[in-house]
């Protein structure tokens, strides 16, 4: 054991470390540092980062919060050692992909998707999935601006639409306010009878609400100068509100009329212009409803809630933000289309216990003249189309299953459904997870599923080429700059070939680990105890300095960055290096070197030193395995990104898959 080190200012001191196969030692580590721990598989290196460092940090972290707070934690055992001074609170980023949340993507690990929500909720634009045009909502400050922009001394008329009301009890609700209580005046009768009532009926409840004009073929109309009879075969009646003529001053009177026209219009109002003889020039009909005048198709208000799929109010109803259902899965029910009818196509049906549906649909071919003998794949459409979902006589396959869904009650009901199912796009929101009213909204001329359909680097130059006016520029200038820099460490540690809505669980452990350390570096802490293992795996050398900038950014944030790491450039870079050993197991756990790089390449006892001054190298083969030519053949193959590969793999031999970082290694 090595002497007690004494705690001094901006260290980590370590005291009697005896994790797993750890000896005891004392060591002193630099905070705000980069501190490399490397040595020989075995040496202890995870012992001392993970499981004594982050274990501690951890621990101290969480017993510092009340006992209601420590429930939902994790809670970890104390470290075997004596002593540990000047830990900061600690966070792992380990070479592991533990997410199993189908919810989880991309850009809701990283917090991207939280900014792009409130970025379309805030300045985007809703456009109307059937004409195109904008949908906006004319609220009466809106309406009153716009009015009171018209040439002064313009003669405006301002009101509401009310439907005439036939019936008396809807009269009575209508009239119900004020002194006459629910009492309407019958007016004049003639052979319309109640037709002609409805009208005075429907002006003696607007009477008692205060309202004493009607606007009636182009003429300013009072109440008790209405002519019944030409109102007969009217369905509303033009209500007046205001009469005014535009002048400065006058904007707070317009928005009130206004305001009275949506509150007794239903959400709408008009707005007549007069010419100086008092004939009708322009009439404008203006509505507070989120809706298209044009198709009279309502939309829904944007806010954050609306573009999650996380959210019941967001979602897609028809696959609840997944983005795919479980359907039958015609390529299973008829997996060889080289085979006719007659040989088995339809594989279901091949078994014993539902032959007799083969017969059934044999009967139903003689009738519509199916051809059984031929191919699956070269019978017609139509031919195809009456196979699988019948008419009005014969049920088809899709029938089939239908029946079947019916006696899922019994267990070997259910094990044979699920051999023929499998996760489809949702067909109504195309994988998109958000229902059509999100999917309405437009920022740059994109909706959110389609800027989460974009790589990292098409997004990243998306929001850098962005163009807003200067209204909405200022409302999102925060979020678009905690957009583009999210988008930026991504970047910076390889990832700029994901797409934002690429889901978590089929991530590499290498590409996990960048994500979560592009998001801690997004999180801008600070004083906090980083612990990573290994994140130059997997990482192509061309990416390789972009990792180290953004271990050193995070670093430079006023962090302590301890990396398990056998990287040599990555050693190079390190401000602090301990190098443990000798061997693996037993004969590890000491610390052979701790300190700067220079140094380490003088130390004679350490291997790491030995590869590092070229003394030892990995010996190359003097001759290759012949292959036996039996082959693994990939043909066609589409997963994530790649292209229609094909590829034979030789059996009974070692071969190794490279490329870029992102080239489709893992998915291969």
């Amino acid at each position: 054991m090595s002497e007690p080190v004494t705690n001094q200012d901006g260290q980590i001191v370590i005291s009697g470390a005896r994790t797993h196969n750890l000896k005891g030692i004392d060591l002193s580590l630099p905070a705000n540092q980069l501190i490399v721990v490397t040595g020989v598989s075995g040496s202890g290196k995870s012992s001392l980062a993970f499981d004594t460092l982050y274990a501690e940090g951890q621990r101290r972290y969480v017993e510092s919060l009340s006992a209601y707070a420590r429930q939902f934690l994790e809670r970890m055992e104390k470290p075997d050692v004596d002593r540990i001074d000047g830990i900061a609170p600690a966070i792992a980023i380990r070479q592991k992909n533990s997410v199993r949340n189908p919810r989880s993507t991309v850009g809701t690990t990283t917090e991207i998707n939280d900014y792009l929500r409130l970025l379309w909720a805030r300045v985007g634009l809703t456009i109307c999935r059937q004409c195109r045009r904008n949908v906006i909502r004319e609220t009466a400050e809106l309406v009153a601006k716009q009015l009171s922009g018209l040439p002064e001394g313009t003669r405006l008329l301002l009101g509401f639409e009310m439907p005439v009301v036939y019936g008396l009890d809807a009269v009575v609700v209508n009239g119900g306010e004020g002194d006459g209580g629910g009492d309407v005046s019958e007016g004049p009768s003639n052979e319309h009878g109640e037709l002609v009532g409805a009208v005075p009926a429907t002006i003696e409840a607007l009477r008692r609400r205060g309202f004493g004009r009607l606007y009636v073929d182009g003429q300013v109309v009072g109440f008790d100068d209405v002519d019944y009879e030409s109102l007969v075969d009217r369905s509303c009646l033009d209500v007046l509100v205001d009469r005014v003529k535009v002048a400065s001053g006058l904007l707070a009177r317009l928005t009130d009329s206004i305001e009275v026209a949506y509150l007794e219009g239903g959400g709408s109002a008009f707005a007549i212009q007069l010419s100086e003889e008092g004939n009708e020039t322009t009439r404008q009909v203006f509505s507070e409803r989120f809706e298209c005048r044009t198709c009279a198709i309502p939309y829904e208000l944007s806010q954050p809630r609306l573009f999650s799929f996380n959210s019941p109010f967001g979602a897609c109803p028809t696959c609840n933000g997944f983005g795919n259902v479980i359907e039958l899965d015609l390529g299973l029910v008829i997996p060889k289309p080289e085979l006719s009818i007659e040989q088995g196509a339809i594989e279901p049906w091949t078994k014993p216990h539902y032959r007799s549906r083969l017969a059934d649909l044999k009967r139903a071919a003689r009738t519509k003249r199916i051809r059984v003998d031929v191919p699956w794949e070269e019978l017609s459409s139509d031919e195809r189309t009456f196979v699988v979902d019948g008419d009005g006589e014969y049920v088809g396959v899709r029938g089939f299953f239908r029946w079947l869904e019916r006696k899922k009650y019994k267990v070997h009901i259910r094990v044979f459904l699920s051999r023929y199912r499998s996760y489809l796009t949702c067909p109504d929101c195309q994988g998109a997870r958000l229902r059509q009213e999100a999917r309405d909204v437009y920022v740059g001329g994109r909706t959110i599923d389609t800027v989460c359909a974009l790589t990292i680097q098409a997004a990243a130059e998306f929001f850098e080429a962005l163009q807003l006016d200067p209204r909405e520029a200022r409302i999102a200038e925060k979020i678009l700059t905690e957009i583009r820099k999210r988008l930026t460490f991504l970047r910076d540690v390889g990832l700029d070939y994901l797409t934002l809505d690429r889901v978590s669980s089929t991530l590499s452990g290498g590409e996990t680990q960048r994500i979560n350390l592009a998001t801690s570096l997004g999180s801008a802490l600070v004083g906090t105890l980083y612990v990573l293992d290994e994140p130059s795996i997997g990482l192509h050398p061309r990416d390789n300095q972009r990792l180290i900038g953004i271990l050193q950014q995070l670093r430079d944030q006023g962090n302590t960055v301890v990396v398990v790491e056998h990287d040599a450039e990555m050693m190079r870079t390190a401000d602090y290096i301990v190098d443990l050993g000798l061997g693996a197991g037993e004969q590890g756990g000491r610390v052979i070197y701790a300190g700067e790089y220079g140094p380490l390449l003088k130390e004679p006892r350490s291997l790491t030193a030995k590869y590092l001054r070229d003394d030892l190298v990995i010996p190359l083969p003097t001759k290759r395995r012949k292959l036996t030519g039996q082959q693994i053949r990939v043909i066609g193959a589409t997963e994530h990104n790649l292209q229609l590969c094909e590829i034979n793999i030789p059996l009974n031999a070692l071969t190794c898959v490279t490329g870029v970082s992102g080239s489709g290694k893992s998915t291969l």
